[in-house]
């Protein structure tokens, strides 16, 4: 019989759902009736019932279960959030014209042979070949001619001078863009002239990316008025119908003049703070590398920007781009090169698939030079391996990350990479080395605009250059000596001894990498 002192006791439906339905609910439901507390729990049930069979598929084991603790143990914040940014690929739409691109590319090509040059490579090196044409559909070329770019000033430089001598079009992709009068303001200045005396000027740049930056709405306005044809890239619209994950952006620096020239690499079209108040107080200065290119290179890069623009205009620009395929073919000597895009348009991970076989494949050594290296397991297995087997290994980071989620996850890997006999150094503060590239034994690299993270892997359209060529990869290792002057090595006994709350911190923040 009920206490009177006590009150009356719960209903065996309300104890059921004290312990079932608090999670999902986020509220008391003691006083509802009791017809809604079972609505509640069948959704509560059913609601579980379902993400377990829905959020594994074709996701990573451990995103899936990243995301299926969330849900079970903050579902209030944490099914808002999948349902939001759950999904990891473009929509349809996107994907169905960057699948009809690929057809076309592997079609107009599929009658390139591997040259003379490649045949006398390896058999792995042939195969990692193979690899990225059956994943981002573009052949490998030589009669490239490479140049690095190492200082940041001198991208914004060549940029000028190379539109100021477009003919017939200039294109130009950024993530980030502002608007300033000793860097990215020449070159809108250039590109206005260029379009102002007749040249076709296309402009695309990230929405996300660019509308966080500090004058904005005043570099909108400058665009407008000019000649320019410009256009966001997936831009941020929640009263649209069309509807794309938030934060899959394009990560990708593209600039092809007249289809004979290009640079790609990892600057962005604004000052070397970032228009950031916070860097400018404290010096801090993102450290860039990029590459300018003449020969079939271009054309691919030109063919990268042009599906990024009929993605996101419907305009097919395929007949107006300076393209020559056989010339292509027939070019000979220098540097051979292939382009690999990569990005939540494709069904694979282009990128990192890439990486991992050339860290498979690596013999004497590997440099990795990345802003940010928050690896899924298998590039982890990837790196790690290489270091066993008894490869030199050296990964060159920024002792601080710009982004503190980022760098915390950084460096909740680095003692597993110590002891696995990894060697890291770290780029001194308050720079950002912001450099991305990997040298494979003495002949071959990766540069692109492409970080070592999930991120860069899963969510962010980014353009890769693979480069089989010594004397490229001797002037890389040439300003990695420069980075290396400057860095501190780190070692294991000198981690271990970092402060509790640091290591804390580290391991909270991993758990955020799985969120993908």
């Amino acid at each position: 019989m009920d206490n009177p002192a006590l009150g009356a006791s719960p209903s065996r439906t309300q104890e059921v759902s004290r312990g079932v339905l608090w999670p999902l609910s986020g509220f008391s439901i003691d006083t509802l009736p009791e017809w809604l507390i079972w609505i509640v729990l069948v959704v509560e049930v059913g609601v579980r019932i379902a993400v377990l069979g829905i959020i594994p598929g074709n996701r990573r084991p451990a995103t899936a279960m990243a995301w299926l603790l969330a849900i079970f143990f903050i579902p209030a914040i944490a099914l808002p959030l999948f349902l939001l940014i759950g999904t990891n690929k473009l929509s349809r739409r996107r994907q169905d014209r960057q699948r009809v691109i690929n057809e076309a590319l592997l079609k107009a090509t599929s009658h390139m042979d591997l040259t003379d040059h490649l045949l006398a490579c390896g058999e792995q090196l042939r195969g990692t070949i193979t690899l990225n044409r059956n994943l981002g559909a573009f052949p490998i070329h030589e009669g490239n001619h490479l140049r690095l770019l190492g200082e940041y000033e001198d991208a914004f430089e060549w940029m000028v001078e190379a539109i100021d001598s477009a003919q017939e079009y200039v294109h130009v992709l950024f993530y980030i863009m502002g608007d300033d009068p000793h860097y990215a303001g020449p070159v809108f200045d250039a590109m206005e002239r260029a379009a102002d005396r007749g040249v076709t000027v296309r402009l695309l740049y990230d929405h996300m990316g660019t509308m966080r930056v500090k004058g904005y709405r005043r570099l909108r306005r400058r665009l407008k008025a000019s000649r320019i044809q410009h256009h966001a890239v997936l831009p941020v619209r929640p009263l649209k119908r069309r509807f794309s994950r938030l934060d899959l952006r394009n990560h990708r620096k593209i600039v092809v003049v007249d289809g004979e020239r290009a640079l790609t690499g990892s600057t962005n079209l604004i000052e070397p703070h970032y228009h950031r108040p916070s860097a400018v107080r404290s010096g801090r200065r993102w450290v860039e590398l990029n590459v300018v290119a003449s020969g079939p290179v271009v054309t691919g890069l030109d063919i990268v920007f042009a599906s990024d623009w009929y993605t996101e205009t419907e305009e097919n620009i395929a007949e107006r781009l300076g393209i020559d395929l056989q010339e292509d073919e027939d070019a000979r000597g220098g540097s051979l090169v292939q382009v690999v895009p990569s990005g939540p348009g494709f069904p694979d991970e282009n990128n990192l698939r890439l990486f991992n076989d050339l860290l498979y494949n690596a013999v004497h050594r590997v440099v990795i030079c990345t802003p940010y290296l928050v690896p899924d397991d298998s590039l982890l297995y990837a790196v790690t391996g290489a270091a066993h087997r008894g490869v030199e290994v050296t990964l060159l980071v920024s002792e601080r990350a710009d982004q503190a989620v980022v760098h915390h996850a950084q460096q909740s890997y680095y003692e597993g990479l110590l002891e696995a006999g990894v060697r890291i150094h770290r780029y001194p503060a308050p720079d950002v080395l912001h450099a991305k590239f990997m040298l494979i034994d003495q002949d071959t690299m990766v540069i692109g605009s492409s970080n070592m993270d999930m991120r860069s892997f899963s969510l962010n359209l980014e353009v890769t250059l693979l480069i089989i060529d010594a004397a490229m990869v001797e002037q890389t290792d040439a300003v990695l000596a420069q980075y290396m002057e400057v860095s501190r090595p780190l070692t294991l006994e000198q981690w271990r001894q970092r402060p509790l709350r640091v290591r804390y911190l580290d391991n909270v923040c991993r758990l955020t990498a799985g969120l993908q």
